[in-house]
């Protein structure tokens, strides 16, 4: 335990990162339907997964975390191997990248956008050290890449071809050379108040994928989605029960516990948990964050398929950037409150209401709302509350510029959330150190 307490903040994300590889692996060798983890877990490589997809219908449970497992494992190693230094930005494209792994990402079609990172790093001369985090992030549009693998241009599964491969490789190659180079502009955009940052040159490189492979050829796929209605409120609490109850008791130990409570009550953003803090708040804000999000969860009766079982560690992914219970239950609560007033009003005006607040795409769109956080740190809660009842209204809409096959969606949504609501916060209110000066004197 000494020598834990002694490691800097990238070895023991490193090491985090693998003991959560470690334990999806051991929890798919404990799932019910483990007799059937290998014809499953090449049902979800080899069918189309366009947003959104529950692997738990196409290929099972233990497939499923067979899945997570081994992408987890990939990405561990390949921090490992290129030496580079792990910080709160690597531990967001992590989580995030493991949490697509239950809908949308898998260990074959993560390469191909790769792929493309390296060769932007061959053309700049760079070392790949630098831009691993690039490559995780590149894989929000994995589905398209299936898309091309298996049956691209036909409506039904053809199973790998040669085109499919060669169109895949092109794609990946554009794709990581267009994200790699957008990931520095996107802060410039949301002005640092969107934590997704790098859903921006990934919602926009497939906006533009969008219009060319399909809408200018008149290339209608329809979606996959699998079965939603397969889910297991059991394996998920317990799976995460036991992780996350795991992160907060080795918090504790390593002494996390006091200075824990001074990350909840912090009135500003702390962009570096890790760094700023210490490994054991970092460990201790991933288990309770995680606890919080689940609990959440459960109280809306959301649907614990494949979707949103990754939701949580997509939203957990913000754990190490400045998200916390204390800055995100605001935008929990506009989601709540955007949902029952436009049940309320909806009828009134004669429409369909079909949003409610445990429905699928609305627990989608949440989990990314959590990326403005920064909002309710820079001007106060009221303000987060009000970013997220913005989100709620525009995040069904969006799936129309990217076709349904970007995995970033939320956080897409989130860049439009702050170009219309920063500039207005900006010229019209106060932030809330200005107001406690204002209030000092």
């Amino acid at each position: 335990m000494k020598k834990i307490k002694a490691m800097s903040e990238s070895n023991f994300l490193k090491l985090f990162f693998a003991f959560v590889g470690v334990a999806f692996l051991v929890a798919a060798v404990c799932m019910p339907d483990r007799s059937t983890m290998l014809s499953g877990f090449w049902q979800i490589l080899s069918q189309p997964c366009k947003v959104t997809t529950n692997y738990f219908s196409v290929g099972g449970y233990a497939a499923t975390f067979l899945n997570m497992g081994l992408v987890a494992l990939i990405m561990a190693l390949l921090f490992h191997v290129t030496k580079t230094n792990v910080n709160n930005v690597s531990t967001l494209a992590f989580l995030l990248t493991l949490g697509f792994c239950s809908w949308g990402i898998h260990v074959l079609n993560m390469w191909f956008t790769m792929l493309g990172v390296v060769v932007a790093n061959l053309i700049k001369k760079e070392k790949f050290y630098a831009n691993v985090n690039a490559m995780l992030f590149t894989t929000g549009v994995a589905p398209v890449i299936s898309d091309l693998l298996v049956r691209y241009p036909h409506a039904d599964a053809i199973g790998f071809n040669v085109l499919g491969i060669v169109l895949a490789v092109a794609v990946g190659v554009v794709v990581g050379i267009i994200v790699s180079a957008g990931l520095a502009h996107s802060p410039n955009v949301h002005k640092g108040f969107n934590i997704y940052s790098a859903a921006l040159p990934v919602g926009m490189t497939m906006f533009l994928l969008n219009g060319i492979l399909y809408k200018v050829m008149g290339v209608e796929l329809p979606g996959t989605t699998g079965d939603m209605a397969v889910a297991s409120p059991m394996i998920v609490n317990i799976f995460c029960c036991a992780l996350f109850g795991l992160c907060v008791v080795f918090g504790l130990i390593l002494g996390g516990g006091k200075d824990y409570w001074k990350l909840l009550l912090n009135r500003h953003q702390v962009n570096n948990v890790s760094g700023t803090l210490g490994n054991a708040v970092f460990l201790m804000n991933v288990g309770v964050f995680g606890l919080f999000i689940l609990g959440y969860y459960n109280l809306i009766s959301a649907p614990f398929n494949g979707v949103t079982f990754g939701l949580i560690f997509c939203m957990l992914c913000t754990c190490n950037s400045g998200s916390r219970p204390t800055n995100v239950w605001p935008i929990m609560l506009g989601y709540v409150v955007a949902a029952f007033a436009t049940k309320w009003i909806s009828p009134l005006l004669g429409g369909n209401f079909t949003l409610a607040i445990n429905a699928q795409a609305i627990v989608v769109g949440l989990c990314y709302a959590n990326g403005l956080s920064p909002i309710c740190d820079k001007y106060g809660w009221h303000y987060g509350f009000l970013a997220a009842m913005i989100h709620y209204t525009l995040v069904t809409l969006v799936p129309g510029l990217h076709g349904g096959f970007c995995l970033y969606n939320g956080g897409f949504t989130a860049i439009f959330v702050c170009i219309i609501l920063v500039p207005v916060l900006e010229k019209f209110c106060k932030t809330k150190e200005v107001r406690l000066a204002a209030k000092a004197k």
